[in-house]
């Protein structure tokens, strides 16, 4: 009697002791991270950044690019910027990189360098501002010495000669 009971102290305490372990995180498991005050929403794939400065404004693609997990060079890509589509800024983090977001979404998607983004309302500005303008051909003035005491210059408009 005293054996079954002393066995069936050992299971219960066994059982009891056991832990469920903890669940396994993939790269798309939905953690949050609190930075500077700030709660983010982001994958376990998204480093979750040093330093955070709110910005939440929505800015727009320059050109295509790679999203990256942390705020450097270094990080893994995680997805593509599209040219000329809309992002949400959440804020600026360190090195001068920008956290975005999905349009009219708040989980954090990854990180962009500052320059692949422009503010929305400067976009077609920023645009504009960019392309080559043509340049003005010089205007070449052909121009000859006379007496070694003056010259004489054609003017380019109407073919007359001019002497100084």
């Amino acid at each position: 009697m005293k054996l079954r009971n002393l066995l069936a102290l050992l299971v219960v305490t066994s059982v009891v002791g056991c832990k469920a372990p903890p669940p396994t995180m993939t790269d798309d498991t939905i953690v949050t991270s609190v930075v500077n005050g700030v709660t983010l929403t982001h994958r376990y794939a998204v480093s979750p950044p040093a330093e955070f400065t709110a910005i939440d404004a929505d800015y727009r693609a320059l050109y295509p690019g790679s999203i990256l997990s942390k705020p450097d060079f270094g990080g893994k890509v995680i997805g593509q910027l599209e040219n000329g589509q809309t992002y949400r800024v959440l804020g600026q983090v360190e090195h001068s990189w920008l956290a975005i977001a999905e349009k009219d979404k708040q989980q954090l998607t990854g990180y962009v360098p500052m320059r692949a983004l422009v503010k929305s309302e400067l976009y077609a500005q920023t645009l504009k501002k960019d392309r080559p303008r043509p340049r003005k051909a010089a205007k070449k003035t052909t121009c000859v010495a006379v007496d070694n005491a003056s010259k004489a210059c054609q003017n380019a408009n109407n073919g007359t000669w001019i002497i100084d």
